[in-house]
């Protein structure tokens, strides 16, 4: 066992002849622990298999069920959640005796149970829990073997039959919910634990967080503070706090900065508290990435006694303004709703997040940074903690801070209406408060919001929810008294502990219907749920921040591998298999699917690889298309009509076909890429509509057809940039290009907006002709230097409809310095993905469309001369009749078509 003293091997400190004052040691109780089924009176104590962790890791390693995630082994674990589980292990006592008079404590801390837990050490009952989220603090002193070691055993029962119980015994409570099943509700447990439209139900149980011992006479029980940074960004202000349990009647607080000091001070103790406000002049400023760095100052609070020191602490934090724009707009109504930092309006391009794995203890600091930085890499800065997974670990939001990503935290509430009897309030409210408390000096966290998608769940059933009521007491009343969870007990819990971040009710809210584009942040589900729209048309379903939206596609053909139980072999390798199946969540997926392809582009679900790449390319384009769309309406002060657009989803719990644009095994699909594309510094943006004019009121004959293309420019960097504009034509069948014009010369972009630059007919050799349909469009801004700083291809749509050629030289050749990959063809090629078996090649991009005349370079890393890379693409032509099933494989290593 391993002892972390906080300042010496030696807890004690000399003070005089007579007397000695304890330091806080703190001890992990992470080693011996052993588990077994306590309902199973076979059962025996087996090791467990790591620590923190949950029972289905444990029992996978010691091979009493097969990996949830593999085939369908998802069905035969199901009786795990309801059994009874025991942790035990053994620890030696702590020295706690030293001079007279001393108050030295032992505490066991527990950071995480989950969920419902009896805790007995040395046979004695010493806590029961009734919340995976809810850190314990136990005093053991009186508990401890004074000889021998000490015994802690933790039994855990059945969330799900627990839950169930809690239902029938409310039930006046209008119980129900999206996912899952109403259990979930009256549980403080992560939600998706009971199954989503995109995971697995794994009902896990155990020690998920860390458990260790404590020692102590005085400690800091918690460090923190407030800031507020000028608008001028020439000073800021930091009150830093510490609460102080026991005697000790010092502290000395020190703020550095790359290892300078910036200001310190030693302050009395007062009322369990000390405190002191520094004045920073010239602050270093924390931005999101993109828009400046990231430095994070340290805050250290040594814990004094008689000038000894017995407990020390260290924060990290970001000096930084942040604030949530939501003001009256010129020309559109309703309010905005964008985040300003440092003075600097963004538009937040990112993605929502669920937890990372089912089973979360096994998700490394590395996993979590790596995840962050695909995030951070892809021209993202926001991320969406999801309200039904779990208040993230440290080193999540760690990573967010050190890489620049702006974090939207949801409390842990989702899709349901939540009871409100008094034992679950108090949960509720010791949850916030104690959650909050650990994760508020991230600088990373700029809005917290009550619950997922709970407002849009009381709508659509009727719930009641009377804007004008005010009185929180009635709220209780009601079908919807979850209403007072948000609107007071979270609400009352962020003013007092993190005044300085912005409470949203819920997300989406917006203090009417949820489904108003004109106020607070929008789900748009019409395309995918709902009506089902094109996403051609997302247009028209912009909301002031799009917080949710989202298309669906399969995962990379490795993924799906790794979960057949025979692999490459496996019988069911094809799309439509019951295993594939399976590993979508999403009800009517295999409708939804369907209609999306049916609607864009001819395919086939043979073989799966080819499957998989339509499915890709359609949610590629769906995305883009968002983001792009939604982009341009960004544009400048007073007119940031839309401020924001996050995707549903960035990552996945296991591996499965889901609306994800990262899979499981951190496998970016190819949205990610044209996301990236789209959130760059600078893009163009082209959209193309037909517009049908009668002669007159009457005719069904004499009408006159126009096709129209608009461009504009997206520059969200912070200066000013000129460039020519550049329009080009190809036609799609023969590769000509048929139209080549500067249509702006010496346009100014101004910084931080979307500017239009033109609308102009279709060119054409000979209107009246439909050539409309056959007609690429790219659009070129130049920079003044003559660098091509960005560039787009708009295809006629539906591409069913588009004679696609299958290019005769499609070159995808590896450049000489090995950096790039370089795409060049005769005909203008749609969505070129390049691959490579060797999982060490990495693509900065992917997904790219060709025209004739150009050399497209995508970044490459560990690649070299030897390097196999293919290349898939979309084209109509059919493929040829080859005599054999070798033959075809050996044909589709060169090219892949949609036939």
């Amino acid at each position: 066992m391993r002892t972390v003293y906080a300042f010496s091997s030696n807890p004690y400190t000399q003070q005089s002849n007579s007397t000695r004052m304890f330091q806080r040691t703190s001890t992990p109780i992470d080693k011996n622990w052993t588990f077994k089924q306590a309902d199973n009176k076979d059962s025996t104590f087996l090791p467990v298999a790591q620590f923190p962790t949950n029972v289905h890791l444990d029992l996978i390693a010691n091979n009493i069920i097969p990996d949830p995630f593999i085939g369908k082994n998802e069905n035969d674990v199901q009786w795990v959640g309801e059994a009874v589980w025991t942790y035990k292990t053994t620890f030696q006592s702590p020295e706690l005796s030293s001079s007279a008079g001393s108050n030295v404590k032992a505490v066991l801390a527990f950071d995480g149970l989950d969920t419902y837990a009896t805790v007995l050490l040395n046979g004695e009952e010493i806590l029961k829990t009734e919340s995976m989220f809810n850190p314990e603090r136990v005093d053991v002193t009186k508990y401890l073997q004074k000889d021998g070691d000490n015994v802690l055993e933790i039994t855990f029962e059945s969330a799900y039959l627990k839950g169930c119980a809690l239902v029938e015994k409310y039930p006046d409570h209008h119980w129900g919910c999206w996912n899952g099943d109403t259990s979930r509700l009256a549980v403080r447990k992560a939600q998706y634990h009971w199954g989503w439209d995109w995971g697995p139900t794994l009902m896990t149980c155990g020690p998920w967080r860390p458990i260790n011992l404590e020692v102590y006479e005085s400690r800091i029980s918690d460090l923190y503070f407030t800031q507020t940074v000028d608008k001028s960004l020439e000073s800021a202000e930091l009150i830093a706090k510490a609460d102080i349990e026991g005697s000790a009647s010092e502290v000395k607080f020190k703020i550095t900065l790359d290892g300078k000091e910036v200001g310190s001070k030693t302050v009395p103790v007062s009322g369990n508290r000390a405190t002191h406000t520094f004045a920073i002049n010239d602050p270093a400023l924390w931005y999101p990435i993109r828009y400046g760095k990231q430095p994070l100052y340290k805050l250290e609070a040594t814990l004094l006694n008689d000038r000894l020191e017995v407990d020390s602490q260290t924060k990290k934090f970001g000096l930084r303004r942040a604030e949530l724009i939501q003001r009256p707009m010129k020309e559109q109504p309703g309010t905005t709703f964008f985040f300003q930092i440092n003075n600097v309006p963004m538009f937040c391009g990112g993605s929502d997040w669920i937890p990372a794995d089912n089973f979360i203890p096994r998700i490394s600091k590395e996993r979590y940074y790596d995840w962050v930085k695909l995030v951070a890499d892809g021209n993202q800065f926001m991320i969406r903690v999801w309200g039904g997974g779990i208040f993230e670990e440290q080193a999540f939001y760690d990573a967010c801070d050190e890489l620049g990503i702006l974090v939207w935290q949801d409390f842990m509430f989702g899709c349901g209406n939540y009871p409100a009897f008094p034992e679950f309030l108090a949960l509720v409210k010791t949850e916030a408060e104690e959650n909050i408390k650990l994760l508020r000096h991230h600088p990373s966290i700029v809005i917290w919001a009550g619950n997922n998608e709970d407002y849009q769940y009381q709508e659509q059933e009727g719930l009641t929810y009377d804007r004008d009521d005010k009185d929180p007491e009635n709220w209780l009343k009601t079908d919807f008294p979850a209403r007072y969870i948000y609107e007071k007990v979270l609400a009352d819990a962020c003013s007092e502990l993190v005044p300085d971040t912005y409470y949203h009710f819920g997300s989406p809210f917006g203090g009417k219907d949820t489904t108003d584009p004109t106020v607070g942040d929008l789900h748009q589900w019409n395309v995918w749920h709902g009506s089902q729209e094109k996403y051609q048309n997302f247009d028209k379903l912009v909301g002031r921040f799009v917080s949710e939206f989202g298309m669906e596609a399969f995962p990379n053909i490795k993924t799906i591998d790794s979960f057949l139980p025979q692999g490459k072999e496996d019988p069911d390798r094809y799309p439509q298999s019951s295993t594939v199946d399976f590993h979508n969540k999403a009800a009517g997926h295999e409708r939804r699917i369907a209609l999306y392809l049916v609607e864009n582009f001819r395919y086939a679900p043979d073989p799966i690889e080819q499957f998989i790449y339509a499915t890709q390319l359609m949610q590629a384009e769906c995305l883009a298309s968002a983001y792009r769309l939604w982009k341009r309406q960004w544009k400048g002060p007073g007119r940031e009509y839309c401020g924001g657009a996050l995707v549903w989803q960035i990552n996945d719990c296991w591996p499965v076909t889901s609306w994800a644009i990262v899979d499981y095994y951190l496998r970016p699909k190819h949205a990610y890429y044209t996301v990236k594309r789209e959130m760059a510094p600078v893009s163009c943006g082209i959209t193309r509509k037909e517009h049908a004019i009668p002669a007159d009121k009457y005719t069904r004959v004499n009408i006159k057809k126009t096709h129209m293309i608009e461009i504009w420019g997206s520059n969200l960097t912070l200066e000013d940039l000129t460039v020519d504009v550049v329009v080009k034509a190809f036609d799609v069948i023969s590769g000509e290009e048929t139209f080549s014009k500067t249509v702006a010369s010496s346009l100014l972009l101004p910084e931080n907006r979307s500017t239009e630059i033109v609308a102009m007919e279709v060119p054409v050799k000979n209107k009246d002709q439909d050539e409309e349909t056959r007609i690429v469009v790219a659009a070129y801004l130049i920079s003044a230097t003559g660098e091509q700083v960005a560039r787009y291809v708009n295809w006629p749509e539906p591409l069913k409809y588009v004679h696609l050629q299958k290019p005769k030289q499609l070159l995808a050749e590896l450049s000489k310095d090995e950096k790039f990959v370089e795409l060049s063809s005769e005909v203008p090629v749609k969505g070129v993905a390049v691959e490579c078996e060797d999982d060490a090649v990495i693509f900065e991009d992917n997904m790219v469309d060709v025209v004739p005349g150009e050399v497209v370079k995508i970044g490459v890393k560990g690649a070299s001369k030897g390097t196999s890379i293919t290349t898939r693409y979309l084209v109509m032509t059919k493929l040829p009749v080859l005599n054999t099933l070798e033959e075809l494989a050996s044909d589709l290593t060169h090219y892949i078509m949609l036939f």
